[in-house]
């Protein structure tokens, strides 16, 4: 990823997007499986991917938006940025860009779970920011500071420990989901199997037992006929006149 390369982003996800839906949807197949937001095991990726590494170290940062614009007004659309609850960074050294999204208050400021993801009175002339997102999977926090004037500070990611537990509750959620109804197909195949079993094994009774009763049926009239011939007389026959009588 580079600076000014919008696919740089494309593998970041804002954390508090779970659960969020249009009003409507186009009907799903029945067993489509929805990629994982998360890998199985967060926290070995973070520590042993080379790009992950190179950015939880503490770096030099800059704000990217609005390059083409005077350094005045970037000043002010960074900061009206940040009080909105977004801004632009990238890390110099990789060249890294980083979208940080953050809920802004109406005071400019936001409180996390451990303080302001979004402070301007921490430090004269700086403001302080946390953002959580998801970025390749990987649950991780930017924490850093950028300098009012000058657009540029330090900041790093770290692994996100709570925001990846919630993350892998749901993925193990979402397949034991998934397998379950890939096993409640399997019990409906199976009962359905059975089924036409039965059905072809009382088909195959009923064609045998109207095969047998044809035969019976068969073998009745063929003795009924020999009985018949058997029985006829062999002599002339009575009402013939008297010359043609042996």
């Amino acid at each position: 990823m580079h600076m000014g390369d919008p696919s740089g982003l494309a593998g970041m996800l804002p954390f508090d997007s779970i659960g969020q839906i249009g009003l409507y949807e186009q009907p799903k197949p029945r067993f489509i499986f929805k990629m994982p937001r998360v890998v199985p095991d967060q926290k070995a990726k973070f520590e042993q991917d080379e790009l992950f590494r190179r950015l939880s170290r503490e770096g030099d940062v800059r704000y990217t938006g609005y390059r083409d614009r005077p350094t005045e007004e970037r000043q002010v659309r960074f900061q009206t940025g940040c009080r909105e609850g977004h801004t632009e960074v990238a890390f110099v050294a990789t060249g890294t860009n980083i979208q940080l999204v953050f809920h802004a208050g109406t005071n400019g400021y936001t409180h996390g779970e451990h303080g302001r993801d979004c402070d301007f009175e921490k430090e004269h002339g700086k403001v302080h920011l946390r953002s959580h997102f998801i970025m390749n999977g990987v649950c991780v926090r930017w924490r850093g500071w950028m300098d009012l004037d000058r657009l540029e500070g330090i900041g790093c990611l770290e692994f996100d420990e709570k925001a990846a537990a919630i993350e892998d509750a749901m993925l193990r959620d979402q397949i034991e989901r998934y397998n379950q109804r890939l096993r409640d197909f399997d019990e409906k195949q199976r009962a359905y199997r059975q089924q036409q079993e039965r059905l072809d094994t009382e088909l195959d009774v009923r064609h045998a037992h109207a095969h047998a009763h044809a035969g019976h049926v068969a073998q009745r009239h063929g003795l009924a006929g020999h009985g018949h011939a058997a029985g006829a007389p062999t002599g002339p026959h009575p009402h013939l006149p008297m010359q043609y009588r042996a």
